[in-house]
């Protein structure tokens, strides 16, 4: 009997194991598989604010995204996205934004938000800047929302 409980218990033991692995398997990217592209958008605008827009830039685009803004040509693949931002200090300042629409194609790997942002000073906590943002999206091959496009324009009047 206590030969059988034993091999029970390793069984058990091993089941539990197996399950948590398939559970762990399943558990999604920080960016996450099942987010909708507003919650991804979200989720950038929150890395953003606390670890910089640089940070969050980087770990939003597509190798192949592109940033389009004010007087530059347009900034193509991640490599050159990288050493732009990378260029810039970001510690200064907070960049936040919040989609107000979103839509997904039906095939469901492509997709745009658009919204507002906000540029806030970091020390003294004031309004620096605000407007109007568009990020067009698609899946890549692990099923995360990448930013292909990002645009923005200043002002809100």
């Amino acid at each position: 009997m206590d030969l059988k409980f034993k091999a029970m218990k390793r069984t058990f033991y091993v089941l539990i194991a197996l399950v948590g692995i398939v559970l762990n398997s399943c558990t999604k990217t920080s960016t996450g598989t099942n987010k909708t592209i507003a919650e991804t958008d979200k989720y950038f605008s929150s890395v953003s604010a606390e670890k910089g827009r640089n940070a969050a830039f980087l770990a939003m685009f597509d190798s192949a995204g592109v940033m389009l803004g004010s007087h530059r040509p347009p900034v193509e693949g991640y490599k050159a996205i990288s050493k732009l931002l990378l260029s810039k200090n970001d510690s200064s300042y907070i960049l936040t934004w919040e989609p107000t629409f979103s839509k997904v194609a039906n095939s469901g790997e492509l997709g745009y938000t658009y919204g507002f942002y906000k540029l806030t000073d970091r020390a003294t906590k004031k309004l620096i800047g605000e407007g109007t943002y568009t990020t067009f999206w698609q899946k890549n091959a692990a099923g995360e929302w990448k930013a292909m496009l990002d645009t923005g324009n200043e002002g809100l009047k």
